[in-house]
């Protein structure tokens, strides 16, 4: 008996430990993401259960947190009260993960500068009404403006507490994947290149490839047992997330150097880098087309999003103060039939949201969230690199989530290893990363890792009846970005 103790206590753990963490972590916000995310903490990163605690403004998620042994308490974070809040639970050498909504992500970043604490969330987020108050600007609405504003704090950051912002899935893994893809671009085409060290020589390598567009091109086919309900907006990520983000906020794209179309409706920023533009009209309304592997063509919604200004923002090239290349980049999101549905009721409704919201888990029966990104212009076309991940190998991988929490939930474990192993880098982007450390704690929870090239564009009008239905009824004539 002895001996067996023995041999079973020599065997290998079943995950590997990418870095142990002698400091408390506190999670705001126990939505789809936080409950997701629990388990891959527990798994890869040394941290004794004790010094895990959760804060959140409702109840849900409480199941999951007593069966994993974490301490958990109902309370709104706020304006008023955030910084007495978070002083009681975490101090220097700690970490704050923050997957809320209607918290502010830039004043939270400041206070854990202000107390040496590592930082990380999912997207840059306003106090409550920062979407959705009509006295602020678009600018103001805009994820340019939230992500200038922390531009703004990077630059007196370094050297401080690391504070990683917007690394979940999209954005955050998808940047990594721009390189990878680029890195196999540039192996196919039989161009010779060393892996580029900085900023500028990532761009120099995009453009030496010519590639023009990139579109973070998902599509999410999860299908529920049970028919979408009247009055619910059902959705397998965050509702309010959606809605802020698809309703609320404008349509929004990095713009590239090569654009010739000045597309109907279509607004510059009067301050920042300059790399976006954004529509007089939301996301969920603005039709276009994309492609990936497994589904072929298809219609998403030009949803805004942080990687969509981060990425053309990052591989911009200047000579002197002159832009001489940009990529053009946006989200083609194309979201499951329930939350289709669910967005045409809103909008039927003047965009007031549900009263009832479901994030649809053990319901799903059947699905694909297929994430990545499509790279065009070059000589191949276009390829699509990126995630193909089932409900069913979802189910098998990790508890807790659907496919799409699962790849946002890796994102988040991998900014939360890299943030521990570099404390002392400030504001920091996905985009500036190392992102082969990153794919490969992501990569065993991604599925199946596809690259496929294309002869697809979106000028492509098989079997069309008019003369140019690319705006699908759609105001705004989305002429393309390849080659316009």
């Amino acid at each position: 008996m002895a001996k067996r103790n023995k041999k079973r206590q020599s065997r290998k753990p079943p995950y590997p430990v990418y870095v142990r963490f002698p400091g408390k972590l506190l999670i705001i916000g126990f939505g789809s993401i936080g409950q997701g995310v629990l388990p891959l903490i527990l798994r890869h990163i040394g941290i004794d259960r004790k010094n895990i605690s959760i804060i959140t403004a409702d109840p849900t998620g409480r199941g999951v947190a007593r069966k994993e042994g974490i301490r958990f308490r109902i309370k709104a974070v706020t304006s008023e009260n955030y910084e007495k809040v978070l002083r009681s639970r975490i101090g220097p050498g700690d970490f704050l993960l923050n997957l809320s909504v209607d918290v502010s992500s830039l004043d939270l970043i400041q206070f854990c500068h202000k107390h040496d604490i590592l930082y990380l969330d999912t997207c840059i987020e306003p106090w409550f009404g920062g979407y959705s108050d009509p006295s602020l600007t678009i600018s103001q609405r805009s994820n340019y403006g939230l992500r200038e504003n922390a531009l703004a704090l990077k630059k007196t950051s370094m050297g401080k507490a690391t504070s990683v912002v917007a690394h979940g899935a999209n954005p955050g893994i998808v940047s990594h994947f721009v390189k990878q893809a680029l890195l196999n671009i540039a192996k196919k085409i039989g161009y010779k290149v060393k892996k580029p060290q900085n900023r500028k020589e990532w761009a120099a390598l995009m453009r030496k490839l010519s590639v023009r567009t990139i579109h973070i091109a998902e599509y999410d086919s999860q299908v529920a047992s049970t028919p979408k309900k009247i009055g619910r907006f059902e959705n397998t990520w965050s509702v309010n997330g959606f809605h802020s983000e698809g309703i609320n906020q404008p349509s929004e794209m990095g713009w590239g150097t090569h654009e010739k179309h000045w597309p109907k409706g279509a607004r510059r920023h009067d301050f920042g880098c300059g790399a976006a533009i954004y529509l007089e009209r939301p996301g969920a309304k603005v039709l276009v087309r994309t492609w990936t592997p497994q589904h072929g063509h298809f219609l998403g919604r030009a949803v805004t999003h942080n990687e969509s200004i981060s990425i053309a923002d990052y591989f911009s090239l200047k000579q002197k103060d002159e832009t001489v290349y940009r990529p053009t980049v946006h989200y083609a999101y194309r979201s499951c039939d329930a939350s289709l549905l669910s967005l045409e009721e809103c909008l039927g409704n003047n965009n007031v949201l549900q009263p009832e919201q479901r994030i649809l888990l053990e319901e799903i029966e059947s699905g694909m969230d297929e994430l990545g990104v499509l790279l065009m212009g070059h000589k191949k076309g276009a390829y699509w690199y990126g995630s193909q991940l089932t409900i069913e190998e979802t189910r098998k991988l990790a508890p807790y989530q659907n496919a799409t929490g699962l790849q946002v939930t890796a994102g988040v474990l991998g900014g939360m290893v890299w943030a521990i192993e570099h404390p002392r880098e400030g504001i920091v982007e996905a985009d500036e990363i190392d992102f082969e450390r990153i794919m490969k704690i992501i990569t065993p929870y991604m599925g199946k890792m596809t690259g496929a090239f294309t002869d697809w564009t979106p000028l492509k009008r098989d079997g069309a009846l008019f003369g140019d239905d690319a705006d699908v009824g759609d105001p705004w004539q989305f002429k393309n970005f390849l080659y316009s």
